[in-house]
């Protein structure tokens, strides 16, 4: 007998961060996954289709702190839970945290939307003494309850057959009769004007109510006019509360989430904590986590920004495409184009094929691909989260928190693709500042090297002096920058969960996901910009900017007149503008090297990452930061020049 039939629609996996979500998601769908971004937003989603059911799919929803939303994350998955055409709820909770996972269950209970609980991690709480009674949890809630290990596959082929019964769930509290009246009232407005399709009015007043800013947007929307009637119902509510009601409504279902956690909860006494919670004490130590932090930041930057920047890079870019694929495509195309500019278009010093896809294919793609290995690893092992922390007292100086360490560290291997990573952050703010703080003061490992190579040649001093200022100048321009930026500081708030091996299929899933993004979404954007370079250059503009430069260049920062032409170069790839330098060496004084290489660090970066600020920022933030960032090089360039002239 044939079951019944599939219904279209998606699964959305919810949940707090760090439960397992993603590697649950990966159990339940095929090879193939869709990393981009969720419409109207700059945060990365995941969608696949559903093993169980080829008609429907999963969205990995962004793991969520609380809701009503809060934050980037947090409005993406309430935009989800808005726009998607959803079929069930997943929600993924840490069964060593049921009072947390029930916290969250609360508010999704009032959305009437069918839906499923997984309890992840069932192994490491059985470790620890916590035993749930899943049966009187499933009776309470009245849905599935299914307890999972997603790390070895526990659990996942029930939860499976479960999904496809998955069952509105029974709200778990009554709020206090004044509150429940006001959410009555703006419910039954909702009701009126803007019924949603699949959320329930009541759950849409709650998150009204408690100030989420996409259910807000929403309704504006979708009620128009009649929205005059909505607003007014929340102000008065809010009076009535005396303006504290998000924080009165949180607090009831944290105590009724309390009540039925401690009553399908028991525990046991454990002898000793397990070798992954010991590891994971021991990384955040105040003793021993810097210089575990230490060691993991060197060994990140080893395999991205040695490893994937220098080897695989020379491999791919020397040997590969300059070697063998460049000199053929040059002569095939020389012999079958039609016109000289048609062929310089496609294989000149500005060529399609030998500027924009070698760039692309042969200088990031091996860094793009090393360091999305590195991030699943630290992702799939609980360290990332836990560098957080360790990094959040410093960062805290220039109004980011910890999780900006590593956009900066990885950086130091490849600003490009340290630009994309700015995703990770929280707040438009926060990725706005550590954007501009990478374009300004990181050098990438290709131009590090030729620095370190150039000025230690000359001496220790001259090395020193180039760090001291690199690093001044980004702490005082990031502390400038947070001030000045509107918006305030997102405390670093994140759970830690247990440390365990990384699962290797899981990583490599997810890296292919995110490089199927980068080939559709990125090339394009290299190939726009190199037909606009050969576009200038044809038109003598660039040129004109290199003799236009040289007087800048020989009178303020008293350079030979032909470093000029290092600049223009180093926007092409910031390693060149170095080299450039580097070239002329034996006619520097060791002043002018010291002042040359921190103009030229400080200088705009190069093509490949100006096309990723574009990207992630939009042409108009991405031309501020370059008219920020010219005048701002050569005027710290200058002042060096007439200080080091003074004192050296």
């Amino acid at each position: 007998m044939s079951g019944p039939p599939s219904l279209p629609g998606t699964f959305l996996l919810v949940g707090h961060p760090n439960v397992g979500k993603s590697v649950l998601f990966h159990r339940l769908t095929g090879a193939y996954v869709n990393v981009s971004n969720y419409p109207g937003t700059t945060v990365e989603v995941t969608r696949a289709s559903a093993r169980f059911d080829r008609e429907s799919a999963l969205l990995d929803t962004p793991g969520v702190l609380a809701l009503p939303s809060r934050s980037d994350d947090e409005r993406t998955t309430v935009r989800a839970l808005l726009n998607e055409p959803t079929r069930a709820l997943l929600q993924v909770g840490d069964a060593k945290n049921l009072r947390r996972t029930l916290t969250l269950t609360a508010l999704l209970a009032e959305l009437r939307i069918p839906l499923v609980l997984a309890l992840n991690m069932h192994d490491e709480a059985a470790a620890r003494g916590v035993t749930i009674d899943m049966a009187a949890l499933a009776e309470a809630l009245g849905v599935p309850v299914e307890a999972t290990v997603a790390t070895d596959g526990q659990g996942v082929g029930t939860l499976a057959h479960h999904l496809s019964a998955a069952r509105v769930p029974r709200p778990i509290l009554q709020y206090d009769k004044a509150i429940d009246a006001d959410i009555e009232r703006v419910a039954a407005a909702i009701s009126r004007h803007c019924p949603h399709p699949r959320v329930a009015a009541r759950g849409l007043a709650i998150l009204y109510l408690g100030g989420d800013d996409e259910v807000e947007a929403w309704l504006r929307r979708e009620a128009g006019t009649a929205y005059g009637e909505i607003e007014p119902l929340r102000r008065d509510a809010l009076a009535r509360a005396g303006g504290d009601l998000p924080t009165l409504m949180a607090r009831e279902r944290t105590e009724a989430a309390d009540v039925l956690a401690t009553s399908v909860v028991s525990r046991s006494l454990k002898s000793s904590p397990l070798l992954s919670q010991r590891v994971g004490q021991a990384v955040v130590h105040p003793v021993w986590g810097v210089p575990i932090l230490l060691a993991v930041l060197y060994l990140i930057y080893q395999f991205v920004g040695v490893f994937g920047a220098t080897t695989l890079v020379g491999l791919l870019e020397e040997d590969l495409f300059e070697g063998v694929l460049n000199p053929a495509v040059t002569q095939f195309i020389g012999a079958l184009a039609p016109a000289p500019w048609f062929s310089e278009l496609l294989v000149g010093q500005y060529g399609l094929w030998t500027m924009g896809m070698t760039y692309a294919l042969a200088l990031i793609l091996p860094i793009v691909t090393t360091f999305f290995l590195a991030f699943g690893v630290l992702e799939d092992s609980g360290y990332l989260p836990r560098l957080s922390v360790i990094a959040n007292r410093l960062f805290a100086l220039i109004g980011l928190n910890g999780r900006a360490v590593l956009p900066m560290v990885l950086g130091l291997g490849c600003v490009t693709m340290a630009t994309l990573t700015t995703r990770i952050l929280h707040s438009p703010r926060e990725r706005l500042i550590t954007t501009f703080l990478l374009a300004l003061a990181i050098p990438c490992s290709a131009q590090l090297g030729v620095v370190l190579g150039m000025l230690g040649s000359l001496s220790f001093t001259a090395v020193l002096v180039w760090a001291l200022a690199m690093v001044g100048i980004l702490m005082l321009t990031g502390f400038l920058a947070s001030r000045l930026i509107p918006g305030r500081r997102i405390p670093l708030v994140t759970e830690l969960p247990p440390m365990r091996l990384p699962i290797f299929g899981n990583v490599l899933k997810k890296t292919a996901g995110r490089l199927k993004w980068y080939l559709v979404e990125v090339i394009p954007l290299f190939l726009v910009g190199t037909f606009l370079m050969f576009s200038l250059d044809k038109l003598g503009v660039l040129p004109a900017i290199v003799r236009a430069g040289e007087p800048l260049v020989s009178g303020w920062l008293g350079l030979p007149p032909e470093a000029s032409a290092a600049f223009v170069m180093g926007f092409l790839r910031r390693d060149f503008g170095a080299t450039g330098l580097f070239a002329m060496a034996d006619r520097l004084s060791p002043i002018q090297a010291v002042v040359g290489m921190i103009t030229i660090t400080l200088f705009i970066p190069c093509f490949a990452s100006l096309m990723m600020m574009v990207k992630e920022q939009g042409v108009k933030t991405a031309a501020t930061m370059v008219a920020l960032i010219v005048p701002f090089a050569f005027l710290v360039g200058g002042l060096f020049n007439i200080v080091l002239r003074a004192l050296w």
